[in-house]
């Protein structure tokens, strides 16, 4: 299950890793101990917008670029689109090429 928490901590994962830093440079460039910054990566901590801001700071990260297209999350703590990603990837290959061109069918009518 990816929550939150835990697509949040990859991103900033991500880009630590982008950047060549460690743990340990990352929490110092931000004011924070190293500990917190793996928790924060393994989603273990739900972090303040302030230590989160801190962060971004620290790994020149636009915080809008660590928001960005994060995906409300059903009651089971799952995106409704990986629920429909789990659906669809156990289908052979023939047969997700049909519920794409489904899907993009329902899209196509529902602008019109």
């Amino acid at each position: 299950m990816n929550t939150l928490a835990q697509t949040i901590g990859q991103r900033i994962r991500t880009r630590r890793q982008e950047l060549g830093y460690s743990q340990e440079l990352t929490a110092e460039k931000a004011g924070l101990h190293p500990t917190y910054i793996g928790q924060l990566e393994r989603g273990e901590k739900n972090a303040t917008i302030e230590s989160i801001s801190k962060v971004c700071v620290a790994l020149e990260l636009p915080l809008e670029d660590l928001f960005n297209k994060l995906l409300p999350m059903t009651p089971s703590g799952v995106t409704d689109a990986q629920i429909c990603y789990d659906l669809i990837s156990t289908q052979p290959r023939k047969d997700q090429l049909k519920i794409r061109k489904l899907v993009e069918e329902i899209i196509q009518y529902k602008v019109e």
